[in-house]
């Protein structure tokens, strides 16, 4: 069984997978398993800390998340965040309250000196900084031998510890991106209280996804949906790397790609990396079936179930095939299903939940807890030319959602002419890569415009380029006006049928990035 220098018990806080991110950025290697996990498959990991995440839950309710309480015997270092610091709070003999109000957002974090210095847990943090609050619940009463390390206006406990046993708790978020040196906090609870000195990185995580895969697969064949994106391409690159050619890769062409993307894709894996693509061609399936349909849960139902009756077709040309591959990452899982333990579901999502029934396919997700900078990462290690590697995103279902309304092939090429447009104008003014998606919006609204001496009634479509780093959050680009206006010029120049072009402002949340 694999190790882990530090283990994350869930407790299924939104924010989970961050702790587990902030520590691979420090070159920590950390698991998250669920809060149930028992103490025999902890050991058997052999990590050097634990930490207890955040949850939605209360301590004091009466079916609230428990630990076995073996852990806090077992001699390791322990860090609580939030939900894990009223569960230590308890478990010790102290008392937890509903607060006046739900705290949520900034604070300004005051340090509480020990003995005459600053908690080690607070090295190279300067005092009051901002950190992110999020509860409803609050420490009232310290157990035991525990003291204040750190307090702010509205949360007198807001990080507290037991030097003697090893043990930290916070009441606030050092794994979001609004706690300013929560990072730091993190890094100091690894390195300075766990004493971890190995170096984690994409290569190291390489090796094992090699090993895992190859324990699980086995002699088996697996087949692999390759859609172009840089998701199922560094799936598909993996587990080539992995098991080579039990590796069977179907690149199902839907007609709703993205410019040239089927020439590009074929042209990469065959003969970049000498991968014996196998390409379906079901444009006129795909589209005869989207055809009078407008509602956006509906098409992304049908390019779904059309791509899996494609693919059943195509693998049972190989029914020696065992498992399909998914190129799935972690923020779809997040926004899908509970993931190693409680954390609450938010929304369906196109490419996960599993397969149907009937398909005698056993899935296999490499991906799954990564981000999509990781995943860059991970297809630079695996020799994936760069301008793949750092493509735009591309969601599932293709430009139907960036369609509103029916889909048409018409349609389809007015919107690929003007997504071209700004895809080009951003590598030409040195933006592509400083912009984690970009891409342009039918909207299927006319408006009057004027061209020439004529009078217009055509397309307005929106221009989507949004800053983020995971996906999850994400901010719209802030672009120089001369590069909208170019943008806007070529589009409503070159492509016949629009006469407008408008900038989306909008960030996720409470918007998504995709339009549909």
């Amino acid at each position: 069984m694999q190790t882990a220098d530090i283990i994350v018990l869930d407790f299924g806080s939104q924010y989970t997978q961050l702790i587990a991110r902030r520590l691979r950025e420090e070159n920590v290697y950390c698991e998250i398993v669920p809060y149930f996990e028992k103490i025999e498959k902890i050991k058997e990991k052999q990590p050097k800390g634990i930490i207890l995440s955040g949850g939605p839950a209360s301590v004091y309710a009466k079916d609230a998340y428990r630990i076995d309480k073996e852990i806090y015997n077992l001699g390791l270092p322990i860090l609580g965040i939030c939900y894990g610091m009223q569960l230590i709070t308890v478990d010790f003999g102290g008392e937890v309250a509903r607060a006046d109000h739900h705290e949520y957002g900034k604070a300004e974090l005051i340090f509480d000196e020990i003995n005459g210095h600053t908690s080690v847990l607070f090295k190279d943090v300067p005092n009051k900084s901002i950190v992110w609050m999020s509860h409803s619940d609050r420490v009232e009463k310290l157990p035991q031998g525990f003291v204040r390390i750190a307090h702010t206006d509205n949360a007198p406990y807001a990080a507290i510890a037991n030097e003697e046993k090893n043990i930290y708790a916070l009441q606030f978020h050092p794994e979001v991106a609004h706690s300013e040196y929560g990072h730091i906090m993190l890094k100091n609870f690894a390195r300075e209280i766990c004493k971890i000195d190995t170096k984690w990185d994409m290569a190291h995580f390489l090796k094992e996804q090699i090993k895992k895969i190859k324990e699980k697969v086995g002699d088996e064949k697996v087949i692999c949906g390759l859609s172009g994106g840089v998701d199922s391409s560094v799936t598909t690159a993996l587990l080539y790397e992995a098991i080579g050619d039990q590796v069977v890769p179907i690149f199902v062409d839907n007609g709703l790609l993205r410019e040239n993307e089927r020439e590009q894709v074929e042209y990469a894996f065959k003969n970049v990396l000498k991968v014996p693509l196998i390409t379906v061609d079901a444009r006129e399936l795909f589209l005869g079936r989207l055809k009078g349909v407008t509602d956006p849960e509906k098409k992304r139902k049908i390019i779904g179930e059309t791509f899996i009756e494609v693919f059943a077709n195509e693998a049972k040309k190989h029914q020696d095939a065992k498992f399909l591959a998914q190129g799935t990452l972690y923020p779809d899982v997040i926004e899908s299903v509970s993931v190693k333990g409680p954390s609450k579901t938010i929304k369906s999502h196109h490419n996960v939940g599993g397969l149907p029934d009937w398909m005698e396919f056993e899935l296999i997700e490499p991906l799954r807890e990564l981000f999509k900078d990781e995943v860059r990462k991970l297809g630079l290690e695996l020799g994936l030319p760069e301008e793949l590697v750092y493509r735009h995103p591309f969601p599932g279902p293709g430009l139907a959602i960036r369609i509103m309304g029916e889909v048409n092939e018409d349609d389809l090429n007015l919107l690929r002419k003007a997504d071209t447009i700004l895809i080009d104008e951003l590598k030409a003014w040195g933006l592509y890569n400083d912009v984690w998606q970009a891409f342009v919006v039918l909207m299927n609204v006319k408006s009057v415009g004027v061209m020439g001496d004529n009078r217009t009634y055509d397309n307005a479509v929106a221009v989507r380029c949004v800053s983020a780093t995971d996906g999850m959050t994400a901010t719209f680009s802030h672009l120089p006006y001369e590069f909208l206006e170019r943008v806007s010029s070529r589009i409503i120049n070159e492509v016949d049928g629009i006469n407008r072009v408008v900038y989306d402002i909008s960030s996720k949340p409470p918007a998504t990035i995709e339009w549909e």
